[in-house]
């Protein structure tokens, strides 16, 4: 794939991923309550990069060591059992 097919499925995988998640949640809940809507988009957009930089130099480094294949699958099981850990919380919560 070249550059700019990951570019554009990495920022729409990461776009819909977002959309009406907890963070867009805290960035209406924080422009409303103060009012300041450039901060906010700093603020948030830059803990958006900040963690993704973080997920991708350490999968980067992971997949020196660990097999492409295998990354791959434990990152679905991680992202499978955050969902049911998520919806188990939700459902116990009544």
């Amino acid at each position: 794939m070249t550059a700019a097919g990951v570019f554009l499925s990495t920022f729409l995988l990461v776009f819909v991923a977002e959309l009406g998640d907890k963070t867009q949640i805290a960035g209406f809940s924080m422009a409303a309550d103060s009012g300041e809507v450039v901060s906010v988009i700093i603020g948030a957009s830059t803990a958006l990069i900040t963690a993704s930089l973080m997920a991708v130099l350490i999968g980067n480094k992971l997949a020196l060591f660990v097999p492409k294949r295998l990354l791959k699958i434990l990152s679905g099981l991680l992202f499978i059992g955050t969902g049911v850990f998520l919806l188990i919380r939700v459902l116990l919560q009544g």
